[in-house]
């Protein structure tokens, strides 16, 4: 029978987190393996709290569920590499890990569905869920690597443009059967273990988005591709688990993250050019939104911020190893 790491992910939402466990060890029934809850230094009380929770329901009998400390907020990357790398409890390695983010609800046969999809087919290196809201709306979670074209035509947002470039729109909706697709959100995301061996864990200079773009990558050039399960249910509060629906301004770990993963797949003459093509994009978006009277669409100062970020990685200032941002509201993980 194959065996499972569960990784959970805490950051200053115990509650929260404690019902995501609640459904994750439902969907966990019958399946060898066991939860690891990692505090990713919430520095709120939280680890005490989901420690003494976990033994008080009686999920650590048996090492079935153990609750841990990251000892730094790395991000979603490092806090997950903090699970993964704590194995299962006898020491033995896992056949597959799965991730789930603290506010995310698998159905009960949701994680049982990813399992057997990559047990089905040897060549696959990971499956994730459909993911929906509490009230069942679907949730854009199936994508395309980004690119040049993809920067074009998401900033644009131009119908002509987009249907011309329509096989190069990072995002492709939300599948209505289960396929192959480039990358999938790490909400609830299973991984073959042999894989993460040959390609590495998440990479932890990124703090916030792109990490699981990164990771999908470097499987899919391994060749080992990404299978999205529409059968798999998950549900998602969303903007829980980064606060991205609250921001003022897009953050600069954002930015950070967005140039990190071009230049390190394709380098920085490509990271350089694909930030030109999104310029173009949202000047052309922003000349019709003047012609127009169309909303703006975009956080405020976002294109100058970008290219004011962009030249200064470009003629020198690497992204830094993120850290966290400085005001991360209570209540939103990382």
């Amino acid at each position: 029978m194959p065996r499972l790491l569960t990784v959970l992910l805490n950051y200053r939402t115990a509650e929260m987190t404690l019902d995501a466990a609640e459904a994750a060890l439902r969907a966990l029934e019958g399946i060898a393996g066991e939860l690891v809850i990692v505090d990713n230094d919430s520095g709120d009380g939280s680890f005490e709290r989901l420690s003494r929770e976990a033994r008080a329901r009686g999920w650590t009998a048996g090492d079935r569920v153990r609750v841990i400390q990251s000892g730094r907020n790395g991000g979603f990357g490092a806090g997950n590499n903090v699970g993964i790398r704590a194995g299962l409890s006898d020491g033995r390695a896992p056949d597959y890990v799965y991730i789930l983010n603290s506010d995310a609800f698998p159905a009960p046969d949701a994680i049982r569905r990813l399992l057997e999809a990559l047990e089905s087919d040897p060549t696959l290196g990971f499956a994730g869920s459909y993911i929906h809201g509490p009230d069942g709306t679907p949730h854009v979670t199936a994508f395309r690597f980004p690119s040049i074209l993809s920067e074009l035509e998401g900033a644009a947002r131009f119908g002509p443009l987009s249907r011309m470039l329509r096989g190069y729109s990072v995002s492709i909706g939300v599948p209505d059967a289960t396929r192959r697709v480039d990358w999938l959100a790490g909400a609830s995301l299973m991984m073959r273990r042999s894989v993460l061996d040959a390609i590495g864990l998440f990479d932890e200079t990124f703090f916030l988005y792109f990490e699981e773009t990164d990771l999908c990558r470097r499987a899919a050039r391994a060749g080992w591709p990404t299978l999205y399960v529409r059968e798999s249910h998950v549900a998602h509060v969303g903007s829980a688990s980064t606060g991205m629906k609250s921001w003022d301004r897009v953050p600069g770990f954002w930015f950070d993250s967005r140039w990190h993963y071009f230049a390190k797949t394709h380098g920085r003459a490509y990271a350089a050019a694909a930030t030109l093509a999104h310029l173009a994009g949202g000047l052309l978006w922003r000349s019709r939104m003047l012609l127009q009277g169309k909303p703006r669409g975009d956080r405020p100062h976002f294109l100058r911020d970008l290219v004011i970020h962009d030249l200064r990685a470009l003629f020198g200032r690497a992204p830094r190893v993120a850290e966290p941002p400085a005001a991360l509201p209570s209540g939103e993980t990382s």
